[in-house]
């Protein structure tokens, strides 16, 4: 690897064939081609994993490192995953070989054996990222045949297994016969692909290299008499190639320097033709003798380095796929894009680096750096004519110091008045030189002090020059939006565009080349380049797309891994800082692509963070870089759900309920009773019915748990529901600018269909078909079904959501009601916070009352105008004629006046009724819900812990106390590990890496990913009302209730009322001391 000089590097640029995109900038020679290696280093912790998103976007391909003892860990598949969704091609490095020789004594059979069970693993991940691809295609042509059935008609057979058949996926495995593998020990410098042993033995052997690269991995064997290669016979106990030519020569040579075998090294030296030097070869250490010889023998850099360049794409390789999956946000499909949008794909595939190629950047992250790193703020080095104006004016400083000694000394014996008078104003002038002197240069000091961003980027298309000038593309800009805004569409100069949504026009002011920590100043970047852009800090928040045309949609939003779920509240300790803290988080979200910076309505500036790492990584930012000051942290936030579940059908001691006799009536019945108040009529099956205040609308509304699996498709169908119901407000509404494209159209009959599916049964007919909205925030786990005979709506597009008159004489009132449901799904009755899995039905919707009143208002005020205008007409005309023309002319007016107050009647939807909806449905929604079983729901982490045998009885000591559930526990096969899988919730997660490395004294390590949302099986308003109760829980059930103690810290915390005692015993307690 050689660091190249500046202009070498904007030489190699322009060459995009040899460009991987895959850290450091380096220039690498790799036979008689030169390649320029982009090498982006990512964290490894699964806290982190936004990282790894940010990195993957912009690259072509990636490395992935597996740990050869610990072998695929929850972070190898997150990353496979994240690979794959960005339809980059991943190569693999097995690493750690030397723990496998050294630390777990494989011998080289068994060590074979290991990396081939690894292997098979990632190729099993691979296998089911890509059956599941295939079979998604293959369900979207079967649905393309229903719509198109031109197709030949004939018998068809189901045959879920034709699309993997016919589909060639040898591509997508790692083996090291395709040169996509290599074993390495970085830490003892060597490493190796398979096709440097075939280079060698095809000499020494005399067989082709051809054959022995597809023989060396696998089990063959060679028989040497008749020098063929031959596959293994177990039973013969032949060894294969791989361990026969390879490994076992591994083995050997540390065999010897560990023992300290010294004729045996120095023979294994002269026969590979080496050359150690005397420091190393008496160093007592044996890991400096297996470095300096590996290192020679099998240097890691080649043979990483050699893999890279041939068999990760350049940017000239960027597949249709990939392009179309980056342009395509959201729901948005390739197709539906205007046709100057799709003519950009051709300019993604020739990355064409012409003047007439438009320039397509995506700005990856946002990164801070000190201002005094920049290159423009740098000490530059100095020429000989500052060289010797400087050395000059030390001469003269140094003459002036010795002037100002030598009328010291002539002072000294005359009158001490002549001395006081005469050395302050020679000192004077010395100290006005020097603060002159040193002035200049603390003021740039002061002004470098601040962080500035520089931007991490790609250029996909063009040349990205300094000074051009970009639009800057926000995610929710759309170029569809763009043409009906604009009328001479794309070709409109950038001067004269009105003010469009989601789009900002920047100039490029810094080009920077990444070279490691350093930035050097580039004029212009060729396209397939990283790079990093200066001044985009006030235009880009954390991801962006610019683009020199508007026709450029913006890229896909990053995928990331990790779900922000640990908040906490920051305040400034010293609250005259407050504006520094709002600053630091500001700048703190725009550097962090993972973290979400929150204002809460009881005023606190909240952090939301991917776990307790990733949150301990931005406090320390955020008191070190952004803000600079010291801050207070509140205790985590932690996010619960609420929902209702079934009646249980036995009680807390497996009882069946009903059948036991109750000895006490408890209070908890009345309670219950309570909380409904007067006025509001409950049905046994849990319908509520209650009036708006002013008694003019009456609502009818019933809550259902919805399945398991039903709430599932809801949150996976977020994007989905979202875009349903934008298009459905912009149909009511009457601004028809939305065109759902054909495909969008069948996610969405795919998506009512699995609905229809998992909503069967008497209480669930016709439900799906009802369902006129989502929530919270319209897109949320929730819905909300209108079962109303008087008024009729639905979320779906098509025939079902057509407006009839009544639909348009009560839509606005209708969103009165959809509000009210919003709010009462966005914080529950227990403790404020969101609802899940519950269908609200709205059975009656009664407004007779309203359009009497309506009626007989409208009857009264007209008598009274018609009376008046007569009674006007009389006084000014006193003819008979006049006044029979007058009485013709009446009809006309009523009618007028009929429409007028028509119009003030639906106007009433915005008046104090639409108000009241709000609150009644909102507060149905809530009795609906305090009649059914409540319960909390808890946010749980998938827990993967890796531990040996001793500590295990530790690991589960530790989980059990912390409400923790092992689902899963499997020895790793050839060592003494075992793999723990566990959900724990996170509430409890708290100090749990810490805990549990210090009771198992660094033994056992666990990942902590967020997975799901778990109904916490307790309730939490439960008391004993059995006599088994009684005996089983004690009079006062004081017995630890988890759902409880949850709810009440969270009321607590948002400052809500409290049940419980704050003195248990008032007893005074007296003690010898007092009595004396």
């Amino acid at each position: 690897m050689v660091l190249s000089s500046l202009d070498k590097m904007i030489q190699l640029q322009r060459n995009t064939a040899n460009i991987r995109n895959i850290c450091v900038l380096a220039h690498v020679d790799h036979g008689s081609e030169e390649y320029l290696i982009n090498l982006i280093d990512s964290p490894g912790h699964v806290d982190f994993s936004s990282e790894v998103s940010t990195a993957v976007r912009i690259c072509d391909g990636c490395i992935i490192v597996v740990d050869a003892v610990e072998g695929v860990c929850p972070q190898t598949q997150a990353v496979l995953r994240q690979a794959w969704l960005e339809n980059i091609r991943p190569v693999l490095v097995i690493n750690k070989l030397d723990r496998l020789i050294v630390e777990l004594k494989f011998t080289p059979q068994e060590a074979y054996s290991h990396l081939k069970n690894i292997l098979e693993q990632i190729n099993a991940l691979t296998g089911t990222l890509f059956t599941s691809k295939v079979l998604e295609e293959r369900a979207e042509r079967d649905t393309d045949c229903q719509v198109n059935p031109s197709s030949e008609q004939g018998e068809q057979v189901y045959d879920w297994s034709s699309g993997l058949e016919n589909t060639d996926d040898s591509h997508l495995y790692f083996s090291p016969d395709q040169g996509n593998v290599v074993f390495t020990s970085a830490i003892d410098g060597w490493g190796f692909g398979i096709e440097h042993f075939a280079k060698i033995y095809s000499q020494k052997i005399g067989i082709k290299k051809e054959v022995l690269l597809k023989t060396l991995w696998g089990d063959y064997y060679i028989n040497m008499k008749a020098k063929k290669i031959m596959k293994v016979d177990q039973a013969k106990g032949k060894k294969p190639l791989f361990v026969q030519l390879i490994l076992e020569n591994i083995w050997s040579l540390y065999d010897a320097v560990l023992k300290k075998d010294k004729e045996k090294i120095d023979k294994i030296v002269t026969s590979l033709g080496l050359k150690i030097g005397a420091r190393e070869a008496r160093h007592s250490d044996p890991k400096v003798q297996i470095n300096a010889i590996c290192s020679q023998w099998l240097p890691i850099s080649h043979a990483v380095l050699a893999m890279v360049c041939q068999k990760l794409p350049s940017p000239l390789d960027i597949t249709a796929e990939r392009v179309e999956r980056l342009m395509c946000a959201g729901s948005q499909m390739f197709d539906s894009l205007p046709p100057e949008t799709q003519a950009l794909k051709a300019a993604f595939m020739n990355c064409g680096s012409e003047d007439t190629a438009p320039v397509i950047i995506f700005v990856s992250k946002m990164f801070a750096v000190d201002a005094k790193a920049l290159p423009q703020n740098k000490p530059r080095p100095l020429t000989q004519e500052e060289i010797a104006q400087r050395r000059e004016r030390a001469r003269q400083r140094h003459a002036e110091k010795l002037m100002v000694a030598a009328v010291q000394v002539a002072v000294e014996p005359t009158q001490d008045g002549s001395a006081l008078e005469t050395k302050p104003k020679v000192e004077s002038r010395g100290g006005e030189q020097q603060a002159e002197s040193m002035a200049p240069k603390a003021v740039p000091e002061g002004e470098n002090k601040e962080e500035c961003f520089i931007a991490f980027a790609r250029v996909f298309s063009g040349v990205a020059q300094r000074g051009k000038k970009m639009f800057v593309l926000g995610p929710k800009y759309s170029p569809v939006e763009f043409l009906n805004r604009v009328p001479l569409g794309f070709s409109t100069p950038a001067d004269e565009l009105p003010p469009v949504p989601h789009m900002a026009c920047c100039a490029l002011e810094n080009l920077y080349l990444l070279m490691g920590r350093e930035l050097e100043e580039l004029e212009e970047v060729p396209p397939g380049n990283v790079l990093g852009i200066g001044g985009l800090q006030d235009f880009v928040l954390k991801s962006a797309t610019l683009c020199s045309s508007p026709s450029c949609p913006p890229f896909i939003p990053l995928n990331f891994e990790a779900t922000p779920i640990v908040r906490v509240a920051v305040e400034p300790k010293h609250p005259s800082e407050m504006p520094q803290l709002v600053k630091g988080m500001k700048l703190l979200n725009q550097a962090d692509p993972c973290v979400q910076i929150l204002i809460q309505e009881t005023g606190e500036h909240v952090l939301v963070t991917a776990g307790e790492v990733h949150l301990q990584r931005c406090l320390d930012d955020l008191k070190e870089r952004f803000a600079k000051i010291q801050i207070s942290v509140s205790e985590p936030i932690i996010p619960f759900r609420e929902t209702i579940t079934k009646p249980p059908k036995v009680d807390m001691v497996n009882e069946e309920i009903g059948k036991q006799q109750k000895v006490a009536v408890i209070h908890q019945t009345k309670e219950d009773q309570s909380k409904i108040p007067e006025g509001i009529q409950v049905d046994p099956d849990g319908q509520i019915t209650i009036s708006t205040p002013n008694k003019l609308a009456t609502l009818s509304v019933r809550a259902m748990p919805l399945p398991e699996e039903v709430t599932q498709i809801l949150e996976e169908n977020s994007d989905l529901i979202r875009s349903i119901e934008q298009f459905t407000s912009s149909l009511n509404e009457g601004r028809n600018t939305q065109v759902i494209h054909q495909k969008t159209q069948e996610k969405i009959w795919e998506f009512k269909g699995k609905l229809e599916q998992h909503l069967t049964g008497r209480k669930w007919r016709n439900i799906v078909d009802q369902i006129w909205s989502f929530g919270p925030r319209k897109c949320g786990p929730n819905i909300l079904v209108n079962k109303s005979e008087d008024f009729q709506n639905s979320v779906w597009p098509g025939p079902v959501s057509k407006a009839s008159k009544e639909t348009t004489k009560y839509r606005d009132l209708g969103n009165s009601i959809v509000s009210g449901f919003q709010l009462a799904t966005l914080s529950g009755p227990m403790c404020e916070e969101p609802l899940m899995g519950v269908c609200f039905v709205l059975e009656k919707w009664d407004l007779s009352k309203f359009d009497d009143q309506g009626g007989s208002d409208k009857q009264n005020q007209e008598q009274s105008i018609l009376g008046k205008e007569v009674q006007k007409a009389g006084e000014k005309h006193s003819s008979g004629a006049e006044s029979q023309e007058l009485q013709d002319g009446c009809p006309e007016r009523f009618e007028k006046h009929t429409a007028q107050k028509g119009e003030t009647s639906l106007s009433d939807c915005y008046g104090p009724l639409s108000g009241q909806l709000i609150a009644t449905m909102k507060e149905a929604c809530r009795y609906a819900l305090h009649v059914k079983p409540q319960r909390l729901m808890a946010a749980m982490y998938t827990c993967d812990i890796m531990a040996t045998g001793d500590v295990l009885g530790r690991v589960y000591a530790v989980l059990s106390k912390r409400e923790g559930r092992v689902l899963q526990e499997e020895m790793k096969e050839g060592t003494d590990m075992f793999i723990i899988k566990a959900v724990l919730p996170v509430a409890e997660s708290f100090g749990f890496a810490d805990e549990i490395r210090k009771r198992t004294s660094g033994l056992a390590s666990p990942q902590l990913v967020f997975s799901h949302w778990e109904i916490i099986p307790s309730d939490p308003f439960w008391v004993p009302t059995t006599e088994e109760e009684y005996l089983h829980f004690g009079e006062k059930a004081d017995s630890e209730n988890q759902a409880r103690k949850y709810m009440n810290a969270v009321r607590k915390r948002k400052g809500l009322c409290v049940e419980e005692k704050i003195v248990e015993h008032a007893e005074k307690q007296r003690t010898l001391s007092k009595n004396k």
